[in-house]
């Protein structure tokens, strides 16, 4: 049975990635790729493993009619149950040799009446609440090691801006650590006693703003001079099948500034970041892999979205990112866990490692003098100018 798709919405609240096709207006010319960083020199007292993901959506109740399809159909056909912990177990194995997890939380965590962002007369929108049983849900991904979520993205204040501060506080009761409520770096602690700092940024006024590039540099040198690694998610670009390739240049939805993805990662980069993880497109896109040592994953696509999403191909794709930050805080031993959805909230490996091949084409494409390899076996290397493989420094 077909899910209900939402009534419309307004302009300003973006959906999944069904909606219209995305397009991407280019406002200035391509920039090279090939860049040097600024990874900062202080050692980690010990090398620490990250794993990060995208999109996680767990549920929705702000659409009792949804709910009530989508719960039947996971009962009826897949055996399953729509708790907020049943629709990560899967998710588990995936992230069990990390010290550190790293996921967007794209929606907000409460319970209760709310005023809706959907207007009756509204088209294209999405409006996710997830139960507040997801808090803890999403902490028992790593017992004893450290979870964070993300909640710099445009659907944190679904619930408006009585739901977002519901969901942070829901968050901080479980155990999970906040990054995007501000523009402060959220301190990690690792097993071997150090911290390092993770930064969220979206396009809002409501949170740090991926689109102010200096103010992005200048907030990520900040935590490198705290922190001797850091790491930043970006929840940034255009949406849909259509919004694959990544360029240099400024994005737009639905009339919405989506960022320039590419400057945003050069900003991060040369500000200290070692790790960049983006979200938000809901495919995925090109890993590109820096001369001296920084990672970034432009999309890592809908990693388990519990929602009214339309997950036709490539849209169910995606990918967990796993990596090592040595001892300067640099990318070592990277590899893609390809994942895939059969539909909304039923996540499974993919033994056809689908999403390995389209982020290796995409950089090839796109990146073609700094994209990472993507071996069959998920394992990430670096690329020379003239395409050849060369190890991570």
């Amino acid at each position: 049975m077909p899910v209900p798709v939402p009534p419309a919405a307004r302009r300003d609240s973006t959906p999944p990635d069904s909606a219209p096709r995305a397009r991407v207006a280019v406002v200035r010319p391509a920039r090279a790729t090939a860049r040097t960083d600024t990874i900062a020199s202080r050692a980690l007292r010990a090398p620490v493993k990250v794993c990060a993901g995208g999109d996680v959506t767990l549920g929705t109740n702000l659409d009792t009619a949804w709910l009530r399809v989508a719960s039947a159909r996971l009962r009826t056909r897949y055996n399953q149950s729509d708790a907020p912990a049943a629709l990560l177990r899967p998710l588990r194995p995936l992230v069990a040799d990390a010290a550190v997890v790293l996921v967007n939380v794209e929606s907000a965590i409460g319970q209760g009446p709310t005023p809706s962002k959907c207007g009756s007369r509204s088209r294209n929108c999405f409006a996710f609440r997830a139960p507040t049983s997801s808090a803890s849900a999403l902490r028992s991904l790593a017992a004893g090691r450290v979870v964070v979520g993300n909640v710099a993205n445009n659907h944190a204040r679904d619930a408006g801006s009585v739901g977002r501060d519901s969901t942070i506080a829901a968050l901080d009761r479980a155990g999970v650590l906040v990054t995007g409520a501000d523009t402060i770096a959220t301190p990690v602690p690792t097993p071997a006693g150090d911290t390092i700092g993770v930064l969220g940024f979206y396009t809002s006024d409501s949170t740090p703003d991926a689109s102010d590039t200096a103010t992005v540099r200048r907030l990520v040198a900040r935590a490198a001079e705290r922190y001797p690694a850091v790491v930043v998610t970006m929840h940034l670009g255009a949406e849909g099948r259509d919004a694959q390739r990544t360029r240099d240049a400024q994005e737009r939805f639905l009339g919405i500034d989506r960022g320039n993805p590419v400057a945003f990662a050069e900003a991060a980069v040369r500000g200290g970041a070692a790790l960049v993880v983006g979200h938000g497109p809901h495919v995925l896109r090109a890993v590109e892999w820096r001369d001296r040592g920084a990672l970034i994953a432009y999309s890592l696509g809908n990693l388990l979205t519990y929602g009214p999403f339309r997950l036709r191909e490539p849209a169910n794709r995606a990918a967990v990112l796993c990596t090592t930050l040595d001892r300067n805080g640099r990318a070592q031993d990277a590899e893609l866990r390809p994942t895939m959805q059969l539909v909304p909230g039923v996540l499974q490996r993919d033994a056809q490692a689908i999403a390995l091949s389209l982020v290796d084409s995409l950089g090839r494409l796109d990146f073609p003098a700094t994209a990472a390899r993507v071996g069959r076996d998920g394992r990430l290397r670096a690329r020379d100018g003239a395409g050849g493989e060369v190890p991570p420094r």
